[in-house]
């Protein structure tokens, strides 16, 4: 069953909404589509020349997440195939919400036509890193594995794998193991923005645009976004598929 398409979702509060969806079509140089759902919670970010891969949901909850949404020809097949590698059902409706054996929640979904990937800016946010608990590591980085289809390699430290996704896919999805004192009960995720070398340059921008700095490191910047939400901007080249960053 082969995937043809990935797109992140930013699950937000709904007071932050706006904030949030404001400040993530800047850094993205995209436009927010019109709602649409039942309760008009879902919205898409539209990027000029490619198919949109990020969309915004508006939640109950006080915690902003991610979610992953695996679009594939028969979405009730794959989610079927899903389940048997270890997955577990959530729900079923035109789309299966899923958990993986880790804890996070993806969506399998329709195709409808992509991948168009838009032409490459100074920033692209071009990664979801799953945070996984060190217990589940192994487990959660095979099951992504066989799920996919796309090959396992291990990154330059033990903290990190990914999976070399094919050429013109939206996303890359990373694998970083939770160590030492970031002891979660769950795998969640967070996206990753690939800056090269305008790391500094791109981290004062969002700073303007409302995001903080939490972390400053070697080869990424730990962010937090205007809704409370994790992300990375990273020195990763996104043309470089083989970098474990």
């Amino acid at each position: 069953m082969t995937i043809r398409w990935l797109t992140a979702f930013l699950d937000v509060p709904d007071a932050l909404f706006g904030a949030s969806t404001e400040f993530w079509t800047t850094v993205t140089h995209a436009t927010l589509s019109a709602p649409r759902g039942e309760h008009e919670e879902f919205s898409t970010l539209l990027v000029e020349g490619g198919d949109p891969y990020l969309r915004a949901q508006r939640i109950s909850d006080p915690i902003p997440l991610v979610h992953l949404d695996v679009h594939s020809d028969d979405p009730g097949d794959f989610a079927d195939k899903a389940i048997s590698l270890g997955a577990t059902l959530r729900e079923r409706r035109g789309y299966v919400v899923l958990e993986s054996p880790g804890g996070f929640v993806f969506c399998s979904v329709s195709h409808h036509g992509e991948p168009r990937v838009g032409a490459k800016a100074r920033s692209v946010v071009d990664q979801i890193c799953l945070d996984v608990p060190d217990d589940l590591f192994d487990i959660e980085c095979r099951f992504w594995a066989d799920l996919t289809g796309w090959e396992l390699r291990s990154g330059a430290t033990r903290e990190f794998r990914f999976l070399e996704r094919p050429e013109g896919m939206s996303l890359r999805i990373l694998f970083q193991r939770l160590e030492g004192n970031d002891k979660r009960q769950k795998t969640r995720g967070h996206l990753d923005v690939a800056a090269g070398s305008f790391v500094e340059e791109v981290v004062a921008e969002h700073v303007v645009l409302g995001a903080s700095v939490r972390f400053q490191g070697s080869a990424w910047t730990t962010m937090i976004d205007p809704a409370g939400k994790s992300y990375c901007i990273t020195n990763r080249d996104p043309t470089i598929e083989d970098s474990a960053k």
